[in-house]
């Protein structure tokens, strides 16, 4: 019974067994993703020339930090 136990918590972050209670934090990464590869159209589709495109890549990593900041400046907090 021990063993059993001790090999689900070891395997706690496999894609078979991971749910959004458990403790491996990969209920976001679907999210996270979508909204890299939106934000990454976004911004190169807006770029002028090639290292633009490049600056807009590298700020669609990012992309969370920029919606929090905005909100938090719509809600006068920032």
């Amino acid at each position: 019974m021990k063993k059993e136990a001790r090999n689900k918590k070891d395997n706690c972050c496999d894609v078979k067994v991971c749910s959004c209670n458990s403790t491996c934090g990969a209920c976001g990464g679907g999210v996270y993703g979508l909204g890299f590869i939106g934000a990454a159209v976004y911004y190169i589709s807006q770029a002028t020339g090639f290292w633009m495109g490049v600056l807009g890549l590298l700020k669609a990593l990012v992309w969370p930090a920029f919606l929090v900041y905005q909100v938090l400046r719509y809600i006068n907090l920032v």
